[in-house]
């Protein structure tokens, strides 16, 4: 098994949402580990990179150069469809903090410096937000709040290939990890804007050099 790295950063408050909220004060709360750190799910993940490449694929369609890249996508990402045997050679990692700030905060947890609920106050915020009529004045009832993760914000997932990719399969996750700009509850108005990055198992970031290989290859 071959393994590389997916960081991303924050550019603006996301929610990795859980699926519900806190009765009386949140609509949409954040999951988090029994340490207090966000995180993000890496099926959910998984599936947001495949998105992209899905996308990526239909506009190489419209060029009428998808073909050289259609059966390399399924092999990583798996069959639209697929069961859980066929899936791609590609299992993504929960994305969580950097290691090292991850080891930190569970030291201070130990020494009882932090609790967990403080660790997730200090990533976290919660905003409130109301629709306008056109009369410039809130709607009845619209009043709306959710917990999302401060901007700034690194996470990190790892990638592990159940065989060893080659450079023109690395250069397709490249071009998917650099199309992929958003993530969280509210992503497609706008919401949980990040810069994302894949590195290899030494930590250097390899997405340019990759990426030249994808756009060198369409090109062509």
């Amino acid at each position: 098994m071959t393994t590389y790295m997916l960081r991303f950063t924050l550019q603006s408050g996301a929610t990795f949402g859980r699926g519900d909220g806190v009765a009386g004060l949140l609509d949409e709360e954040v999951d988090r580990d029994a340490d207090g750190m966000p995180f993000l799910r890496g099926r959910t993940l998984k599936g947001l990179l495949a998105e992209e490449c899905a996308n990526l694929l239909y506009a190489l369609t419209l060029q009428e150069k998808a073909e050289q890249w259609r059966d390399r996508a399924y092999r990583v990402f798996g069959y639209p469809g697929s069961t859980s045997k066929d899936t791609g050679m590609l299992r993504v990692g929960d994305a969580r903090l950097p290691k090292p700030l991850r080891d930190a905060i569970r030291v201070m947890i130990d020494t009882a410096d932090l609790s967990a609920d403080e660790v997730f106050e200090s990533l976290t915020a919660i905003r409130r937000q109301t629709s306008i009529n056109e009369h410039g004045a809130p709607e009845k009832g619209s009043l709306r709040s959710m917990r999302i993760i401060l901007p700034g914000t690194i996470f990190e997932s790892r990638l592990e290939f159940a065989e060893t990719p080659d450079d023109q399969t690395l250069a397709l996750v490249a071009a998917c990890v650099l199309a992929w700009r958003r993530a969280g509850t509210g992503r497609n108005r706008g919401r949980g804007r990040l810069q994302a990055h894949l590195l290899d198992s030494d930590g250097t970031d390899i997405t340019e050099r990759f990426f030249r290989v994808f756009a060198g290859k369409v090109a062509q």
